[in-house]
């Protein structure tokens, strides 16, 4: 059976009681998507958290930047992955490993592998969306 992504109905739920967004991928660059996207989910109120090795130990959107999820501290309701798709099956392992809740998949990115790995273990999954644009739509946000 294809994959097929949740309804909007229930992105909107997932959306409204999530806190913690581990943003793997996540760009220092102002003028990149990674860093505009999530610059308004925070601006939401959702709490971003930056996962990035090449600037992990720097401040990103005022956050912690991590190497990878492992390293998070804290509870990760979902994790948002700015990754080419050749790599979502280790982010991924990585998101169960971690306990996270929801595996998603920017805009332009899937992985059925990543798919299978993540919702084998519990996870909801979401390919192909940008969580900016579910959030607007749903209106998610607006309630928060």
């Amino acid at each position: 059976m294809p994959f097929q992504n949740p309804s909007r109905d229930e992105i909107g739920a997932l959306l409204e009681k999530a806190g913690n967004i581990a943003v793997v991928g996540l760009s220092d660059k102002s003028d990149r998507t990674s860093y505009m996207v999530s610059q308004a989910m925070q601006s939401r109120g959702y709490r971003i958290i930056p996962v990035n090795p090449t600037a992990a130990g720097q401040r990103i959107l005022g956050e912690t930047c991590y190497a990878s999820l492992a390293e998070v501290p804290e509870p990760i309701d979902i994790v948002d992955v700015f990754r080419r798709s050749e790599f979502c099956a280790d982010v991924a392992r990585e998101a169960v490993a971690a306990g996270a809740k929801t595996l998603w998949l920017q805009s332009g990115v899937f992985s059925d592998e990543a798919a299978e790995i993540a919702g084998e273990a519990g996870l909801t999954v979401i390919m192909d969306r940008c969580i900016k644009v579910e959030d607007a739509v749903t209106g998610a946000g607006s309630r928060r």
